[in-house]
């Protein structure tokens, strides 16, 4: 996968807003305000930040030690890094999907509810 298509994917997650917070090189996507995903345009290969259950986090850096890592600038114990290029595809699906997921569970039930009122 590479920018356009993380980037693609992203945004057509429900209630996704993309920003640049840090910077022009670094693409931050929210749903509700909240941040997801993030990717270092800089980065040679492409590298993204994804939110993740802590004890999945490890297994996945076990399992990708070459392309996963605890996440730069973020709590290592729930985000990782992620050079999406060098990974399966739909590993990185699977990824976004559940940092997003993650992000809505921890949200207000407010903004959930919110969430599920608005049109896909």
């Amino acid at each position: 996968m590479d920018v356009e298509g993380f980037r693609n994917y992203c945004l057509a997650k429900k209630a996704v807003t993309e920003e640049l917070p840090f910077g022009p090189d670094v693409l931050v996507f929210k749903v509700m305000g909240k941040m997801f995903a993030l990717g270092a345009l800089e980065s040679l290969p492409f590298r993204v930040s994804l939110k993740c259950d802590p004890e999945r986090a490890i297994a996945l850096r076990d399992e990708h030690p070459d392309h996963i890592e605890g996440a730069y600038h973020m709590n290592k114990k729930h985000w990782n890094s992620l050079e999406i290029e060098m990974l399966p595809p739909q590993l990185v699906l699977d990824l976004i999907e559940h940092s997003y997921d993650l992000v809505v569970q921890s949200l207000p039930k407010k903004l959930q509810q919110e969430l599920d009122n608005l049109q896909s």
